[in-house]
């Protein structure tokens, strides 16, 4: 009889099951896009395994204007910055301004569907 052996979840498994945690319960999502989510992991790279990168820090100024210069305007290809703002804005409010450390992915998933740019993503 063959035992059934169990491989132990990878460090992105891990992480993606946080950032899927975070959208139920932080954000309300009943149901996550998981597509995007995983298509906004890889745009992320490494930086989700960097305990400084890993999270966003929505106070952060200039934080906040590399994630609308790298990821809204050449990931996204959205320039308008007004329209880049608004979104970010609108991304942290629904994340919630309480919670300190903002999951990168989880923030650039938000941002992409307020922007509607999700196709954007899943085509890379």
């Amino acid at each position: 009889m063959a035992k059934a052996t169990t491989k132990a979840p990878s460090a992105k498994e891990v992480l993606v099951e946080k950032y899927i945690a975070d959208l139920k319960e932080k954000v309300g999502e009943a149901r996550p896009d998981i597509a995007l989510l995983d298509a906004v992991v890889r745009a992320c790279g490494p930086a989700i395994y960097k305990a400084d990168s890993a999270t966003v820090a929505a106070s952060d100024k200039d934080e906040l204007a590399r994630v609308r210069t790298n990821f809204i305007g050449k990931r996204l290809g959205v320039t308008d910055e007004a329209k880049a703002d608004a979104a970010i804005k609108a991304a942290v409010e629904k994340y919630g301004r309480s919670v300190r450390a903002k999951h990168r992915p989880v923030l650039y998933y938000l941002i992409a569907k307020e922007l509607k740019k999700a196709a954007a993503l899943k085509n890379t």
